[in-house]
């Protein structure tokens, strides 16, 4: 496909891709976009030329802060709405209202893309559940459930926020090693987890389940995301109901959606599950996604320092067993829920998804471009997470997801 509109080879946001956000201009108007190139088509102005029929309708929809309703409209209309803006792209000269359909990318202010009702976080890196459990189970690294089901549990959608938002250290419980008592503190050990979530793109009622084989049905599509943790707060608590305080004080998501369509040729089979799943699970055929990603700290104003090369493909649990098993007990989902797959580690330790992976808790510093090292985050750190998938002629990526950490607020508990 070739378009009127200048756009680098390099750029994730090609004519393949085209996703979906909410952005601003600065006039204080969220309104919903399509990223390409440096640009965004403004859906709303697009809306009111008729691209899509029905002026009013579109218009509306896309004049709100959130993409649920649009999304709601199922995966007939809003491919449709990408094929129109494709088309509109590929015409073979430039289109006399070009200049009232394009914003700049580069100096929108971008928002959260839905309204997250619930959110689930998995555990599906089979390389990262034994990494982590080497440093803490050496003699069982694996839990007995772990190859029979996706792990997860329920976290706190309250506290996502858009890339771009700075992170504040938590405080929390911490057990010093050593000792028998909690000490009351500033995390001294943040984090971040490299990972993937979806965005779910049709309603099922209570009671419902979600068959596997049409599990893709009801994904809209997909987005980075770091689950900030606080690994000393997290070891403290999880026992015996899982992460808390550890986990919900915040999350960050890229801010543009790259729908599934855009993604099917970068479909792969994922790894080889022993034993065989319960045939609810049973995923068959290329389920899991050749996504690149990669992971980057930037000290102060220094360089950023890439730490961190990993693959979606790693996944032994796909996002279509994940929703499944989800489902499976008549669990409803709603449009706009957010599921995430878990950090994504790789095979080898420059693939691992998280410094308590890459540092080994601790024991291993990770070198900066700045000549200074890590174990764990600093506060004036900033994490930026990219993804794309690329094949000859065809890049489709998700852009960035970044946040810088804040020093903990002062606070009135402390001695």
């Amino acid at each position: 496909m070739t378009t009127w509109l200048s756009i680098s080879a390099n750029s994730d946001f090609s004519l393949y891709n085209l996703p979906f956000g909410i952005f601003d201009s600065g006039d204080g108007r969220p309104r919903a976009g399509i990223a390409i190139g440096d640009h965004i088509v403004d859906l709303a102005a697009a809306a009111e030329t008729g691209l899509f029929g029905k002026r009013r309708f579109f218009k509306k929809i896309f004049e709100q802060p959130v993409l649920n309703d649009f999304i709601a409209l199922g995966k007939p209309v809003t491919n449709r709405v990408r094929r129109k803006v494709q088309e509109w792209l590929c015409r073979p000269e430039t289109p006399d209202n070009a200049g009232n359909l394009l914003a700049d990318r580069r100096t929108a202010r971008m928002h959260l893309p839905v309204r997250i009702g619930d959110y689930t976080d998995f555990y599906s890196s089979i390389e990262h559940a034994t990494n982590v459990g080497k440093m803490f189970r050496p003699d069982n690294p694996l839990l007995p459930n772990w190859r029979w089901l996706p792990v997860g549990y329920h976290g706190r959608s309250s506290s996502i926020v858009p890339s771009g938002t700075p992170v504040r250290r938590p405080y929390g419980q911490i057990l010093p090693k050593g000792q028998e008592t909690p000490v009351f503190s500033a995390s001294r050990q943040l984090d971040f987890e490299l990972e993937m979530a979806f965005i779910i793109g049709k309603d099922t009622a209570l009671g419902e389940s979600v068959r596997v084989e049409n599990a893709e049905d009801y994904i809209f599509g997909l987005v980075l995301f770091n689950d900030w943790s606080a690994r000393d707060i997290q070891r403290w608590e999880y026992v015996p109901l899982g992460p808390f305080l550890g986990k919900n004080f915040a999350s960050s998501v890229s801010p543009w959606i790259v729908p599934l369509e855009a993604l099917k040729p970068f479909r792969t089979k994922g790894p080889k599950q022993t034993p065989p799943p319960f045939e609810y699970l049973n995923a068959r055929g290329a389920r899991n996604y050749d996504i690149a990603l990669e992971v980057a700290i930037q000290a102060g104003d220094a360089e950023p320092a890439v730490v961190c090369r990993s693959n979606m493909r790693h996944l032994y649990w796909s996002m279509a067993q994940q929703l499944a098993h989800h489902t499976i007990n008549g669990c409803n989902i709603r449009v706009g829920d957010l599921m995430a797959s878990g950090t994504i580690s790789g095979p080898g330790p420059g693939t691992y998804g998280s410094m308590l992976e890459l540092s080994w808790a601790g024991q291993q510093p990770i070198p900066l471009a700045d000549g200074s090292s890590r174990t764990f985050l600093q506060d004036g750190d900033t994490v930026v997470m990219r993804g794309w998938g690329e094949k000859p002629g065809m890049r489709v990526g998700f852009g960035e997801v970044r946040g810088e950490i804040l020093p903990a607020l002062s606070s009135p508990f402390l001695p």
